[in-house]
């Protein structure tokens, strides 16, 4: 992002601010009759007027999380939509502050929308990584740049036992809060030739691996090519039929093929493969292994 656009939206985020200053709080009878007309209305005015005077409150709680990386104004969107939320499911009659209770729904959400996009990778998808996330997040804030995203042996344990987690996943989480994601396509040292993806690991295989496979692979069917000249015909079209096509073919449709019950089928295809079996075991030593599949 360029300064100009940096400072335009700075400038924006504090007009912004300044607005919901100037909003006026509402006392708790109105507040409460404010809801209610909403709620039982529908009063689209209502529901301005409830919003318009509690947008500080997003504000302000917004702030909190302001250690995320994410850009202010998007957790103030995001807490606005859980205080629209907050005002539809709001109950007067249980005298209570909207304050009160739409904290809770703002809260919420930006600390959704912070899961959702602080990284690309979701490291935290239960309660408990949620709430170790977020803790881990509050403690690098708290300490500033003095800390790195790693803790002591004893503040692992600890942490652990308080977020009813395993010390494994507390580690794994610093891990995740220390390495920022990072693009495969970023260029390494001087040059722009090389990428990070150029130096990740290849778990294929080897040429060697493919050289010999292929070997494998011909020998294999040179072997079971000796063995089916050993068949009749009719043996070779059962066997090839059965065993070396791509659809295998049933007993059922090569008797009917061949105008012979399934059961006839089954007696050649016998009679074929221990032909082809005494014919590889001249050639190699386990036969059966070419056969399997």
């Amino acid at each position: 992002m360029s300064q100009i656009s940096t400072a335009a939206t700075e400038r924006s985020n504090r007009r912004y601010i300044s607005a919901t200053m100037e909003a006026p709080l509402l006392e708790r009878d109105h507040e409460a009759d404010v809801a209610r007309r909403w709620l039982a209305e529908r009063d689209t005015a209502a529901l301005h007027e409830l919003i318009e005077s509690h947008a500080r409150l997003v504000v302000r709680i917004a702030a909190g999380f302001r250690s995320s990386g994410l850009p202010l104004a998007d957790l103030v969107q995001e807490g606005n939509i859980g205080l629209m939320e907050a005002a539809d499911r709001f109950d007067p009659e249980r005298n209570v502050r909207f304050s009160t209770y739409a904290s809770w729904w703002i809260v919420a959400a930006i600390q959704n929308y912070i899961l959702r996009n602080a990284s690309i990778v979701r490291a935290a998808t239960t309660p408990k990584q949620r709430r170790l996330f977020f803790n881990l997040r509050r403690l690098r804030a708290r300490n500033g740049a003095s800390f790195d995203g790693r803790l002591s042996d004893a503040d692992r344990v600890r942490l652990a036992e308080q977020l009813g987690v395993t010390v494994a996943d507390v580690e794994k989480m610093e891990a995740h809060l220390a390495r920022p994601d990072q693009s495969l396509n970023a260029t390494v040292g001087q040059e722009d030739s090389l990428e990070q993806q150029d130096l990740l690991a290849d778990n294929g295989p080897t040429p060697e691996d493919i050289v010999i496979d292929t070997n494998r692979i011909q020998k294999r069917s040179s072997y079971i090519k000796a063995a089916l000249a050993k068949l009749s015909p009719r043996e070779r079209d059962i066997i090839a039929s059965r065993y070396l096509d791509d659809r295998r073919t049933t007993l059922a449709e090569i008797g009917e093929e061949y105008g012979v019950s399934k059961e006839r089928i089954r007696q050649i295809e016998g009679r074929a493969l221990q032909k082809m079996h005494a014919a590889l075991t001249q050639i190699v030593d386990r036969p059966e292994e070419l056969l399997e599949g």
